[in-house]
């Protein structure tokens, strides 16, 4: 990009950046702030702009700067110049959503799944209606499923991932326990020792007994006993909600707004109850293929997964 005057056939971008925020501001001071340099940089640029254009451009009245006539003709040009600029190097998001057609296919736990199906789709029939999504289990290996395209978004407990995939932090949850209304445990405080002698399922796609509450457990001299072992949230949920059976579910942390992955729960009439014991916050991330990062649908796609999942960002119900 480039503005032509009579003595000099080009005027490089920085300089067509600095004139039209010079032009904008009329005032050394306020161009600098604009541009995040220094007031005695912006001055050389402004006395710069002078020997090329061969005009004083801002002028000194009383206190303040006055754009000349030759600098009041410039500074449409100066601003359109700088929007181009704008266009040209931003990256290569700009889509319109609701010309957006084909499936995005989602890899995640059938709880988080559950979480985002319905903001998901109540978000795209508002922006984007011709797009679907193809939501699978925890299945394929993701940084290959990424990497062949089997997959666009893996959304998850993120810890297995190859160099290159990009990674970004959505939430940041706390594990509670999850009992049916009129359970044993809520009445009174839950202790750690009466958190051990209920009966637990675990929910493992590996079909793993122990995680970390049992560590903890343990630091306290205390085991409990985990009865069953599922591969699904979902399902665990439902067994609580028909016996006396604890599970584990994801919450919000402390103060912070309630977490969509406790909907289903509250569907479920399930209490919700705060453990006694320090256990690791489960953070929920995003990952995909960093050949999909400058892509328009992608970047759509991600903005969507944020606002769905982060609390307080989800989109309108509508009437």
């Amino acid at each position: 990009m480039m503005l032509v005057s009579r003595s000099n056939p080009i005027l490089d971008a920085n300089l067509a950046i600095a004139l039209d925020a010079l032009l904008a501001e009329q005032s050394v001071t306020r161009a600098a702030a604009r541009l995040h340099t220094s007031p005695a940089a912006m001055s050389r640029t402004l006395a710069r702009l002078r020997r090329i254009l061969q005009d004083p451009l801002l002028v000194r009245a009383g206190q303040a700067m006055v754009p000349t006539p030759r600098a009041q003709a410039l500074r449409e040009e100066a601003a359109a110049v700088v929007r181009s600029l704008a266009a040209l190097l931003s990256p290569g998001t700009g889509v319109d959503p609701a010309g957006l057609s084909g499936t995005f296919t989602l890899q995640t736990a059938d709880l988080v799944g559950a979480a985002l199906a319905p903001r998901l789709l109540r978000l795209a029939e508002q922006e984007a209606p011709g797009v679907s999504f193809r939501l699978r289990a925890e299945e394929l290996e993701a940084g290959s499923a990424l990497r062949d395209g089997r997959v666009d978004l893996e959304i998850g407990s993120i810890d297995h991932v190859d160099p290159e995939t990009e990674v970004e932090e959505l939430v940041t949850l706390r594990m509670v326990a999850a009992v049916r209304a009129g359970h044993p445990l809520t009445e009174g405080p839950l202790t750690a020792d009466r958190l051990a002698a209920a009966h637990h399922v675990a929910v493992s796609r590996r079909g793993r007994f122990t995680g970390p509450l049992d560590t903890a457990l343990a630091e306290q001299n205390l085991h409990r006993r985990v009865g069953i072992v599922l591969p699904s949230h979902l399902a665990a949920m439902t067994l609580a909600a028909r016996s006396d059976i604890v599970c584990l579910v994801p919450a919000a942390l402390p103060g912070a707004d309630p977490s969509p992955l406790t909907d289903d729960a509250n569907a479920l009439g399930l209490r919700l109850l705060d453990i006694p014991l320090p256990l690791p916050p489960l953070t929920i991330s995003m990952a995909w293929h960093p050949r999909h990062t400058a892509d328009g649908a992608h970047h759509w796609l991600r903005t969507a997964i944020r606002r769905t999942l982060r609390p307080g960002q989800e989109p309108d119900a509508g009437p």
